[in-house]
């Protein structure tokens, strides 16, 4: 089959296009051929070998941590899944490798895709969507009447979270270009801040909570609008030690992210709030309750553009640009 490839980390080189085996089916996989891959600004980072220490694959890796495509194939140990079936997964660390024809998944990972959305849309959702899903309703356990502060909102995460946080009853604040402000307040943000002539941290105050994904000159700040006893949920770092233990990482790594973390946990602490960074994990369970909520029509995916296959080289690029309204995603079928 034909799949995107990295040989080495390098932020400069592009993906290779390889003809690589079929993945191996395990008992408990799903075998998906691939009709549309998501990309996200984590295949970026992967890429360049930003998260080697925290995520140690083998090389050559085939990226990609979206798909949408329909199951061929299933492991003898199956029983949620049948062939035919069409489906949309985040493959759990690991196990990614979506941008190529066929990708062997766990079964915990999958969910049946929603039936009102197209396979672009549905390879569009399962990152971000449960990147939103964990930082609200596990880590901030947001409620009715709560006040969140939800950055770049016209990204590929604001753009569901905004909408995930209305579901939740919460008034949202976010920031996006002007250009962009007709969009996040038809997803339902309530006060919008241009962030090249604005300043939020003049602008909010008193919120519940604050989802992160910016540097961290602007968690910084963001700190200081929160009330006390309020979250910080950061998906941009710094890590922390206790996500070091999270994910069984050697005693070295701990050690690091506890230097790199230590100033914003000590300046979170002094202000009397919390910080919390949130790696998303895969988890089947929670995108079949996306998938109910896109059927139901609280969440709709935000595309911004869908490119061919042979042009994922040239999608990615876009994504590190910085300039998508929401989703990219490539197309096969």
């Amino acid at each position: 089959m034909k799949a995107y490839q990295i040989n080495k980390y390098s932020k400069n080189e592009s993906l290779k296009l390889a003809e690589v085996s079929l993945p191996e089916l395990r008992d408990d996989d799903v075998l998906v051929e691939v009709q549309a891959a998501g990309l996200n600004v984590l295949d970026s980072k992967i890429k360049s070998g930003e998260f080697k220490l925290l995520l140690p694959y083998k090389l050559p890796l085939v990226l990609g941590h979206d798909v949408a495509g329909v199951i061929t194939k299933v492991g003898r140990n199956v029983t949620q899944f049948k062939i035919g079936d069409e489906v949309y997964s985040r493959p759990s660390d690991g196990h990614i490798g979506a941008f190529a024809e066929f990708i062997a998944i766990q079964e915990k990972d999958v969910a049946l895709k929603p039936k009102n959305i197209s396979m672009e849309e549905a390879a569009s959702l399962p990152l971000v969507s449960l990147t939103a899903w964990q930082a609200m309703e596990e880590q901030i356990q947001l409620k009715k009447g709560q006040k969140i502060f939800i950055q770049a909102g016209s990204g590929g995460v604001g753009t569901i979270a905004i909408q995930l946080a209305k579901y939740f009853g919460a008034t949202v604040a976010t920031t996006a270009g002007r250009q962009s402000f007709e969009m996040v307040k038809s997803l339902g943000a309530d006060i919008a801040i241009d962030y090249k002539n604005q300043d939020f941290e003049t602008l909010l105050k008193d919120y519940d909570a604050v989802l992160n994904s910016q540097d961290m000159s602007t968690l910084q700040k963001s700190l200081n609008i929160l009330k006390k006893g309020g979250k910080a949920i950061s998906i941009s770092g710094p890590p922390t030690p206790e996500f070091a233990k999270q994910i069984g990482a050697p005693w070295y790594v701990k050690l690091i992210l506890t230097l790199i973390s230590k100033g914003i946990r000590k300046r979170a602490k002094s202000l009397g709030v919390n910080y919390t960074f949130l790696f998303m994990r895969a988890e089947g369970g929670q995108l079949k309750k996306i998938s109910q909520l896109v059927e139901s029509g609280v969440i709709r995916p935000v595309v911004d553009r869908v490119f061919p296959f042979e042009k994922t080289n040239e999608a990615l690029e876009y994504i590190e640009s910085g300039r998508a309204k929401g989703k990219v995603v490539v197309k096969l079928k």
